[in-house]
């Protein structure tokens, strides 16, 4: 037969545990997740590594002056081609000796110094590298920093060796622009920077490092004519006179000053002599020099002078930094700190949620079901409560409809999950939405400003909180608080004593909470901010991955690496430490109120509890409280981790709220402002009066240009580096707008109209080539306006 006694104590068992039941698919997940990424870093791990160790030997006195020796060297990108991408390679470098290496794109150039370095896996013959390296890439590599960090590259400051270093690279002009000089922030991927400037930074970097051997890929290919032959004079001929230097050149006019020349073509060394000799015996050497003497026009030839000075002594520049100095700085750095929200935000955030796409429709249909089942919940047990030990209600009965109460309930609890999940996607949908929107419709400044790793960080660690976890801590912080005053509200049905100290529990519990979520919550949010910071370095380290290697600074930004992490994981571990802090004092106050409920029940008279005279239904409802307060304990437990869960993840709502209120670009159309058809027709530019700066606080670029560009005219833009010829084009496609002047196309003001309209009427070839991931022909045609017939007519990709 069924008693109270044994009943509630088996309901009383079943309460207990169906919270910990509840978070098993949970678990289930989490290790499903944990085994997956275990298993591709445990693949990442075991992948085959570089073995340029193998390569690079310290120098010794039985090498002699030996820097680079390969003998019948073959070496591949792809393991086990069929074809080598470099073969039969045989080449020998002397300390001291200048070797320029040309020929043709795609002709193995780049890849001889990366298999110099290391980078490119040996196949066949051997090599051997003697002595320090250092190197200069193709693509600029520049880290977020100041110039001066990126010149000095971890190394020690050596004053007159750094002066001397700015002097040689022709930076001295440059850092006199700069409100900061070499304090200056640069951007990510050197965004402030000219593609010049950028350049003479790596060479300035390569040099403070006084190498061995340097190897220069293509440097002299972002400067002026002027910068150029200024650089090979003071920088190769004259700092680099006792280095080994292997430089990869398109510009022929410095090739006579060579040691030696290596002539290369479809990945094999053709012929290594000197200028003159490959100009007499070699007809591809010939034609390569012909070919570039016409594109130049025919007209320079490079002031060659290996002893050259500079005419800024040391002291100068010396005296010029003294001075600025005491300079007042115009403008504020580039990279601002990161925003974020301080102290309390109130409802702020859970109405930003719940404001998407009728979030508050079905968080109300969530909470509306989950109280019914509440109530279910409570009817089921109280039905048991009071027929447990009636004589007029059989077993098969009583089970029966306690079976169909729990079947409705869970019906009830069904509903609940279906309108969360509805809430969940509904809002995560509008909020990516808005996001996506404001960072295409961002300036560009915002992006020179902001390092990728802020904008990685909330598209990815934020998003996916708040696709994932908001919905359902939102709806389970809501539903443990209302299971918590239902369980305390059932005490307090059959002992109202136990009021006297569950209301100075309540209260208790308030402070406590309050004062947990003021430190959380600034916890959570320097845990997001310094998350981006992690993100970022760790791009910047794939980026820059063969520069680093080069210089053998892997320990450095390793450490750095590991600093960044532990800074990141040190709020999250406090944060976790301040949650285990809440809960232990919690778990106190809620055993006290049991307790004390449970002392009334055995203390107290029985006509304390309920008005009915009948022992039986009182032990029913005695039996049905006790297992409500044994529970009490626990969901007072889930209710608050799941409120400081939900109060920790709604900061991830705060952050993509900041990011969608970016301040956008010009709108892509103005109807009342569209162009013609046919604009531009003629392609007349007149430039009137523009000034041009970069942000509000930063000084001008471009001062007062006027001028007028005739349709169908070919106009060359020259200048020094850093002159603002990139900006004047930036300006024809408004990625800057103009703070004062106008620019007309046609006799239509560029600024009047639309920026689709704009830029889809344009053609541009950046500076810095982006190209996507995918195939040639979608890189060629990404928006697919072309047939295949169109893109095979453009000839200029024969090599595929």
């Amino acid at each position: 037969p069924l008693h109270a006694s044994n009943v509630f104590t088996f309901v009383a068992t079943l309460r207990l545990v169906q919270d910990p039941i509840r978070a098993i698919p949970d678990v289930i997940g989490i290790v499903i997740q944990a085994k997956v990424a275990f298993a591709r870093v445990l693949k990442f791990l075991e992948a085959p590594e570089l073995q340029s160790g193998n390569v690079r030997k310290k120098r010794h006195m039985e090498n002699g002056d030996l820097a680079i020796s390969i003998k019948s060297g073959g070496f591949s990108w792809e393991e086990n081609a069929s074809k080598p991408t470099l073969r039969d390679i045989t080449l020998e470098v002397r300390m001291g000796e200048k070797v320029a290496v040309c020929g043709e794109v795609g002709s193995g150039k780049s890849t001889l110094l990366a298999a110099i370095l290391g980078e490119v896996p040996n196949v066949q013959g051997s090599i051997q590298v003697f002595g320090k390296i250092a190197y200069v890439s193709q693509t600029a590599w520049i880290q977020t920093g100041t110039i001066q960090d990126n010149i000095l590259f971890g190394s020690a400051m050596d004053k007159q060796r750094y002066e001397e270093t700015l002097e040689r690279c022709s930076l001295v002009k440059d850092l006199e622009l700069f409100p900061y000089g070499d304090q200056t922030e640069i951007g990510e991927r050197g965004v402030n920077l000219s593609g010049g400037q950028k350049q003479r930074i790596q060479l300035a970097r390569a040099l403070y490092q006084d190498a061995d051997i340097y190897l220069l890929d293509d440097p002299f290919s972002a400067v002026d004519a002027h910068t150029a032959t200024s650089l090979f004079n003071e920088y190769v001929m004259e700092a680099l006179a006792s280095k080994a230097v292997l430089l990869v050149t398109h510009q022929v006019d410095f090739l006579p000053a060579f040691d030696s020349v290596l002539l290369m073509s479809d990945g094999e060394i053709l012929q290594a002599a000197s200028y003159h000799h490959l100009l007499a015996s070699s007809q591809e050497f010939q034609d390569l020099v012909h070919a570039h003497k016409e594109t130049a026009g025919g007209g320079r030839a490079a002031e060659v002078n290996p002893a050259k000075g500079h005419g800024t002594s040391t002291t100068e520049i010396k005296k010029s930094y003294v001075e600025k100095e005491f300079k007042e700085p115009v403008g504020d750095q580039l990279i601002k700190q990161e925003e974020r929200e301080k102290g309390d935000t109130g409802l702020k955030p859970y109405l930003q949620y719940l404001n998407q796409n009728k979030g508050f429709v079905f968080f109300f249909l969530s909470t509306f079901f989950h109280l019914l089942f509440v109530c279910g919940q409570i009817a089921q047990n109280s039905w048991m409560a009071a027929n447990v030990d009636n004589p007029n209600v059989s077993s098969l009965k009583l089970i029966t409809v306690y079976l169909a109460i729990g079947v409705f309930s869970t019906l009830l609890l069904l509903s609940r999950s279906l309108f969360t999940v509805t809430l969940g996607m509904r809002s995560s949908r509008s909020l990516f939405s808005q996001l996506l929107n404001s960072l295409f419709r961002a300036p560009m400044s915002f992006y020179d400003s902001t390092p990728l790793g802020r904008i990685l960080s909330r598209v990815s660690v934020d998003l996916s909180i708040v696709d994932l976890d908001v919905p359902f801590s939102l709806i389970f912080a809501f539903v443990a608080t209302l299971n918590t005053y239902s369980n305390l509200g059932v005490l307090a049905v059959v002992t109202w004593q136990v009021l006297f100290v569950s209301v100075p529990m309540i209260y208790l519990t308030i402070r406590l909470q309050n004062y947990y979520f003021s430190t959380a919550k600034e916890l959570m949010r320097i845990n997001g901010t310094t998350k981006s910071l992690v993100a970022n370095h760790l791009a910047e380290s794939i980026a820059g991955a063969v520069t680093i290697r080069a210089f053998e600074e892997e320990e450095r930004f390793f450490a750095t690496s590991l600093d960044l992490i532990d800074t990141n994981a040190s709020p999250f571990f406090h944060s976790f430490t301040a949650n285990e802090w809440l809960i232990q004092r919690l778990e106190t106050l809620s055993a006290f109120v049991l307790a004390s409920a449970a002392l009334c029940m055995v203390l107290l008279p029985p006509g304390t509890f309920s008005s009915v005279k009948n022992t039986r239904v009182i032990a029913g409802f005695i039996g049905m409280a006790l297992s409500y307060g044994l529970s009490l304990n626990m969901s007072l437990v889930f209710s608050i981790q799941n409120q400081c869960t939900i109060a920790n993840y709604i900061i991830s709502v705060e952050r993509l709220n900041q990011y969608m209120d970016i301040p956008s670009e010009a709108p892509e159309v103005i109807e009342e402002n569209r162009p013609p058809s046919s604009w531009p027709a003629v392609g007349k530019v007149e430039i009137r009066d523009l000034q041009i700066r970069y942000r509000p606080d930063a000084p001008l670029v471009l001062r007062g240009i006027s001028c007028t560009f005739q349709g169908g005219h070919k106009i060359g833009i020259v200048g020094r580096t850093g002159s603002g010829k990139t900006t004047l084009i930036s300006a024809l496609f408004r990625l800057v707008e103009p703070a004062r002047g106008k620019i007309l196309v046609d006799g239509i003001d560029i600024c009047t109209i639309g920026l689709h309209d704009l830029r889809s009427r344009f053609g541009i070839i950046p500076q810095d080539p982006t190209l996507f991931n995918g195939t040639v022909r979608y890189n060629l045609d990404p928006l697919s306006q072309h047939t295949d017939q169109e893109i095979w007519e453009v000839n200029f990709i024969p090599r595929f």
